[in-house]
């Protein structure tokens, strides 16, 4: 059969065989109809020497001649799309195309090859084209290395790989194809020995090239030109056996009913049907040795995964000829790969494999040898990895099972418990399989017996056991969850549970122990709760998944069937069990899945009643918690209104509560008495009663019993003497909070409006004093331990409480005018209103400053500063001093968007034709105005900040385009308007950063336009180009004066400078605020200006990495964080991602000495270092503005650097 894989990779194709068959050919016919018509030296039919290379075909006057293929015309030897395109869009039917191309084949195979070829090329993704003279005087080497140079990799993207609808089934469709041209072309034209010649080496030498897009599509062409080629290899070979069998029939019949002429017949066919087979090997190693060896082990795990996928097909469907050693050990060794997806696609091939069972004896050696490597991919970091590799353990487990050993099978055993419910699912299969699945003989007879006696009884038994030696007791719910698909008629055998629980053991058999009873209960807890919800435990899923009709079918019926059975059978189960706490507190919980109107419709009203007394005496015996509060929880369920149990129920509950609270109010009385010692007894009674009633109130509101005024009175009296027992305060303490939510729950539930609006404004007061004490502020002074404590309001709290401010603070006088009389308020009734909103408005204020909620919230805030300045002015005020103090470029991003807002709300009423005259844009621009001198006069101090906001200005200035086109200004273009409030406090050098900043946005032709709708642009432009023409005479002036400075006082030396590296100054030549080659210019060639400093000296020629950097001393105190628009949304130069050089900053002590030299330090050209980020910048020193201190302008002129 096929040769074996080592040997060398010479794949020329043997030229031996000369059988040609017709395209319609049956390997049955046995008259000779087919025969060939002569053998010897002579060549094949359509076999072409190579000096008739492309002259063969009808001539170009046929229809299907060399010019025209199935009626489309060739020009210049360049082939058409048409198999291309077909194939892509995937309508047609692949019958039909691919005879279109044979017949156009037996016309004239060149021509046909040629389009065959230049598919391959476009399908890879190549924009070249294989012309018919390449195709004639080129190998295809030269060929490929032609395409090569035409391929456009810039994209990456090629056809197998692109996204989109009509790409989507491009790769089925390109498998289609070739599948159906070997199956339409394997009676005859595979055997003439030009089309597969030239169609596997031309696969062949794409796979081995560099290019990423022609390796992938031909190694998936030529992978499913094999599979194509098996499955014609299988049909050879059923045909050969069947040609055989009739052969050898005909011989052994007697001589004179023996034809002697179909024995020769079959033999001539056998003869051919063998030389086909072998040309068809021949093919398949020239594949396999030139395509698959080398592509398995490719770099692209894509690649790796089509080569293990296809020879899983190849071993599945002709497994006489490649289910061997030879062909598993790819697939062995593959299992390594670092990738899941190839990893992945060999468990999937393996599966194939081992599903099959007559195939398990060729798989023996693969087994012993690969068998651990499966046992660990169980645990493969890839979820889809570790379940298909389960699954194979489960069908291994199946075909033999002394192939696993012990250690093998608990290596899977463990992973029911997996939090990933498909490992999960697939673990819980492999143990049902394993374990649970097996039927003894005897277990025949008693297939129709019930309880105990079931044959489920044994299976369940063994599911404790299991349970019980995995010794991950709370994790019940995940076992059953993982073989809740698999064993769901054991599971759901509640039956049989009850049966073990509550009848004796039959003659012989084993009771179960206390502990197994627990897990039994335990388990069939779980089970029951699977059922009535159908849905995993908490962990396993995403969330509740909608039922289908069926599903909720069944859940119906489950609910009738645990009702009917547990209705009647619990109340004997807590009986039995009543005074163990761990089996009483699962069984409590079985009601809560109950169906209750059953216990009407069933007429089980007795059993309720038993169920009832059975609680009751419960709460009686026990004080755990845990147990309490089950009984608690099934009262709550069995307690609705919804059904006629409820007053029988009700009546129970009311009945046990008053017995509790009379003995507590009786044994606290006695308790508390004054001048008696309380002994332990007496505190444990008082202990023990006051468990039950706080377990009760949980979930009941017992505000009727008035146990608020016990509790305080046991609570208070534990303060005053302090020898109060910790348990009893405890849950005094837990008892009367909950008294405290059952009152709050009445409050919410209210509808009386009457009373809404003060305990709303004290709810908002709290709320705020609340979030204030529980804010990171609470950890202050090293009490970290508090942390658990701290509490940050979510987006959503936040903006309920600026919605509060907005409609109760930010109101007219006339619509807060009216006393709760009806009657109108006096002066003094006003004072006093708005007196209260101005503490609800600092509340609020207060918590903005104190970062409990975020800054931006106070854009709200700010933009009513003018509106209500009278009122709220002093608040808001205060609030932007110190949020500026807090964060500099926070707070002014929040300013400019209080403008963008009041903005946006005149777009809103008046549209983008409003008139810039009109009072609310002019009010909008005097609020600008307002903001800006809030800032102050140190313009160093909040250089940053403001240069951000006139970034983030310009960005909403542009970010919405006219839709009428370019030619029209940006609607949201008068908003620079409002922004040239703030040019002023730009330092001249900033304002030619954010000029060029502003270029950024604007076109050639916007600078170019006048008219008036273009006005806000001119105006902003002329506010930032105002002053700032004489920076680089005066960095050249200042510099000068500088080197002639004269100290008279005593100062420290100066640090020396610190050279920029070259690389670095290239590296951040991009990212610097200004473009340095339109901005600075050669020092030397500009006139130095009239100085004013006592000394003059010549200015000194910097060297290149300095630049125009200054050098400049600063005191630290005045240092702030330089300009960094990289910190917060995008960058000013938002193409810039190199660091920005960074200066040196010098000693500082004579600054004033080089001040009063009269350099003017505001028109430097500088280069800014990267901004110090926010946890840098909050431990800087607060630098608290005070309007009042004037400082002096020549301090207020000092550079940064």
């Amino acid at each position: 059969m096929i040769a074996a894989p080592e040997i060398p990779t010479d794949f020329t194709l043997l030229q031996e065989s000369e059988t040609h068959f017709s395209s319609d050919t049956d390997f049955e016919d046995i008259e000779g109809k087919n025969q060939k018509q002569g053998k010897g030296k002579t060549c094949k039919k359509g076999k072409k020497g190579p000096a008739e290379k492309g002259k063969s075909g009808n001539g170009g006057g046929k229809p299907g001649g060399p010019n025209r293929m199935n009626g489309h015309h060739q020009q210049n030897g360049v082939e058409n799309m048409m198999l291309f395109e077909v194939v892509k869009m995937g309508k047609s039917a692949m019958q039909s195309v691919v005879d279109d191309w044979i017949e156009s084949y037996k016309h004239d195979r060149d021509i046909a090859l040629l389009d065959l070829i230049n598919f391959f090329i476009q399908c890879s993704g190549c924009k070249g084209v294989v012309t018919a003279e390449m195709f004639r005087h080129m190998q295809n080497s030269e060929i490929i290395r032609k395409m090569t140079e035409e391929f456009d990799e810039d994209s990456g993207d090629y056809p197998l790989t692109m996204a989109g609808p009509q790409w989507k089934k491009f790769k089925s469709s390109f498998c289609e194809f070739i599948g159906v041209l070997v199956r339409q072309c394997q009676y005859s034209i595979i055997y003439d020995e030009y089309m597969m010649d030239t169609v596997i080496s031309l696969l062949t030498g794409l796979s081995d090239s560099q290019v990423r897009a022609f390796r992938h599509t031909s190694t998936l062409a030529a992978m499913k030109l094999m599979t194509a080629l098996v499955n014609v290899a299988l049909n050879l070979s059923i045909n050969m056996d069947n040609t055989q069998r009739q052969y050898e029939a005909e011989r052994n019949k007697i001589i004179g009913k023996r034809a002697n002429d179909r024995l020769e017949l079959l033999l001539q066919k056998r003869k051919e049907l063998q030389e086909n087979q072998d040309e068809i090997e021949n093919m398949m190693n020239a594949i396999f040795k030139g395509v698959f060896v080398h592509r398995y082990r490719d770099a692209i795990a894509e690649i790796r995964a089509i080569c293990i996928e296809e020879i899983g097909i190849w071993m599945k469907m002709y497994s006489d000829a490649f289910l061997n050693d030879s062909y598993l050990k790819y697939v062995g060794w593959t299992m390594h790969d670092k990738q899941g997806e190839v990893r992945l696609k060999c468990l999937t091939a393996l599966q194939g494999l081992y599903y099959n069972k007559e195939l398990n004896s060729k798989l023996e050696l693969f087994t012993s040898r690969f068998k651990d490597r499966i046992v660990s991919m169980t645990l493969d970091k890839e979820y889809d990895v570790a379940v298909q590799a389960i699954k194979l353990l489960t069908l291994v487990l199946q075909s033999s099972e002394e192939v696993l050993t012990a250690e093998d099978c608990e290596n899977v055993y463990h992973l029911v418990y997996s939090a990933h419910r498909p490992v999960a699912v697939a673990a819980g299969e492999f143990l049902y399989k394993k374990l649970f699945s097996r039927r003894d003989p005897e277990d025949d007879g008693i297939l129709k017996r019930r309880g105990r006696q079931s044959p489920n009884a044994n299976l369940v038994k063994t599911l404790v056991f299991f349970f019980l030696e995995s010794e991950l007791h709370e994790h019940a719910a995940y076992l059953v969850d993982s073989m809740w698909d698999c064993a769901t008629d054991l599971l759901k055998d509640w039956e049989c549970m009850n049966s073990l629980l509550l009848e004796e053991p039959l003659n012989g058999e084993e009771p179960l122990t206390d502990r197994q009873e627990s897990a039994l209960i335990e388990i069939m807890l779980c089970t029951i709760r699977q059922a009535a919800e159908c849905h995993p435990p908490v962990g396993r899923g995403t969330g509740k998944r909608v039922l289908t009709a069926k599903e909720k079918k069944t859940q119906l019926d489950d609910r009738t069937k645990i009702t009917e059975l547990f209705a009647v059978a619990l109340p004997q189960l807590l009986a039995k069990y009543s005074v163990d706490a761990e089996k009483v507190t699962n069984l409590l919980q079985l009601p809560q899945y109950f169906d209750l109107e059953i216990y009407t419709t069933g007429r089980l009203e007795k059993h309720l009643d038993a169920l009832l007394r059975q609680i009751r005496d419960i709460v009686e015996k026990h004080t755990d918690i845990d147990v309490l509060e089950a009984c608690s929880k099934t009262y709550h369920a069995l307690c609705n209104e919804e059904f006629t149990i409820f007053n029988r129920v009700d009546i129970a509950r009311s009945q046990l509560i008053d017995e509790l609270a009379d003995k507590f109010n009786r044994l606290l009385e006695d308790f508390l008495q004054e001048g008696e010692e309380p002994d332990e007894d007496d505190a444990y009674q008082v202990l023990s009663t006051l468990k039950r009633i706080t377990a009760f109130h949980n979930a009941h509101d017992l505000s009727r019993w008035d146990l608020f005024g016990c509790n305080y009175k046991l609570l208070k009296t534990g303060i005053e003497n302090g020898d109060m027992p910790e348990q009893i305060v405890i849950h005094a303490l837990q008892c009367t909070h909950y008294v405290i939510l059952w009152q709050l729950a009445k409050i919410t539930e209210s509808s009386s409006t009457k009373v809404c609006l003060v305990p709303d404004v004290l709810a908002f007061t709290i709320l705020c004093d609340v979030l204030m004490i529980f804010s990171h502020q609470i950890m202050t002074g090293g009490r970290d331990m508090l942390e658990p404590l701290v509490y940050t309001p979510d987006s959503s709290l936040q903006s309920e409480l600026l919605s509060f401010i907005l409609d109760h603070v930010f109101i007219d006088q006339d619509d807060d005018n009216n006393s709760a009389d009806g009657q109108q308020d006096d002066e003094a009734s006003k004072i006093e209103a708005l007196h209260k909103r101005r503490n609800l408005l600092a509340a609020f204020c207060k918590l903005i400053v104190y970062t409990v909620v975020e800054m931006n919230t106070a854009a709200d805030i700010f933009k009513q500063y003018m509106k209500y300045y009278n009122d709220y002015g002093d608040i808001i005020k205060e609030t932007m001093s110190k949020t500026r103090q807090i964060d500099k470029i926070q707070c002014a991003k929040t300013l400019i968007l209080s403008l963008q807002q009041l903005f946006n709300e005149m777009i809103q009423e008046n549209g983008y034709n409003f008139d810039r005259s009109s009072p609310t844009f002019s009010g909008i621009k005097e609020l600008a105005r307002r903001f800006a001198l809030t800032f102050g006069l140190d313009q160093l101090k909040t250089r940053e900040a403001i240069a951000m906001l006139h970034k983030d200005g310009i960005e909403f200035a542009f970010k919405e385009p006219n839709p009428q086109g370019e030619s029209h200004p940006p609607l949201n273009l008068a908003f620079l308007d409002i922004l040239s409030e703030f040019s002023s406090k730009l330092l001249r050098q900033d304002k030619r950063t954010v000029y060029v900043y502003l270029e950024k946005f604007m076109t050639f032709q916007m600078s170019l336009r006048r008219e008036d709708v273009w006005l806000p642009l001119m105006s902003y432009r002329n506010s930032l180009l105002a002053g700032g023409d004489d920076d680089t005479m005066s960095v050249i002036s200042g510099i000068s004066s500088r080197g002639s400075t004269v100290r008279n006082k005593k100062t420290k030396p100066a640090t020396g400078k610190r050279k920029v590296p070259e690389a670095e100054e290239s590296s951040s030549s991009d990212s610097i605020w200004m473009n340095r080659e339109q901005t600075m210019h050669t020092p030397v060639m500009m006139q130095t200006p009239q100085l004013t400093s006592t000394i003059m000296r010549e200015p000194k020629r910097l060297r290149p990495e300095e630049s125009y950097m200054g050098v400049y001393p600063m005191q630290p105190e005045h240092h702030q964080a330089p300009l960094d628009y990289n910190r917060r949304g995008t960058s000013l130069m938002e193409d810039d991602e190199e660091p920005i050089v960074e200066d040196v900053m010098m000693s500082s002590e004579g600054r004033i000495e080089d001040l009063n030299e009269g350099m003017d330090f505001d028109t430097m050209d500088i280069d800014l270092p990267p901004s110090k980020n926010r946890r840098e910048r909050t431990e800087l020193k607060p630098d608290f503005f005070d309007p009042a201190s004037i400082m002096d302008e020549s301090v207020l002129g000092v550079s940064m650097f």
